[in-house]
């Protein structure tokens, strides 16, 4: 079985709501068997072009555990509360 990984590329528009999210978060992987794997602040783009100076990277047993979260209604209920703090882009990728 493979890993499959939730890329989230951001910009935060709010910073106590963001706060709030992240908060919020873990108790909606946990199920999933989902795991932070970082968070960070880009430094440069070394080549094309990045909308967004944020990142965070998630980590899944598999594809459908990650599909799974996504379409939570844990997960589902917080994306109104995401889309306030941040403009993202979330990708999944299977490794």
């Amino acid at each position: 079985m493979n890993s499959a990984y939730v890329v989230g590329h951001l910009t935060v528009k709010d910073a106590d709501r963001w706060a709030e999210y992240r908060r919020q978060v873990p108790a909606t992987l946990a199920p999933w068997g989902g795991e932070l794997v970082f968070r960070g602040t880009q430094i440069a783009t070394l080549a094309g072009h990045s909308p967004h100076p944020d990142i965070v990277v998630i980590r899944f047993p598999s594809a459908s555990a990650c599909e799974g979260w996504f379409h939570s209604p844990a997960y589902q209920a917080l994306i109104p509360l995401r889309q306030r703090a941040a403009e993202m882009d979330l990708l999944a990728y299977q490794a």
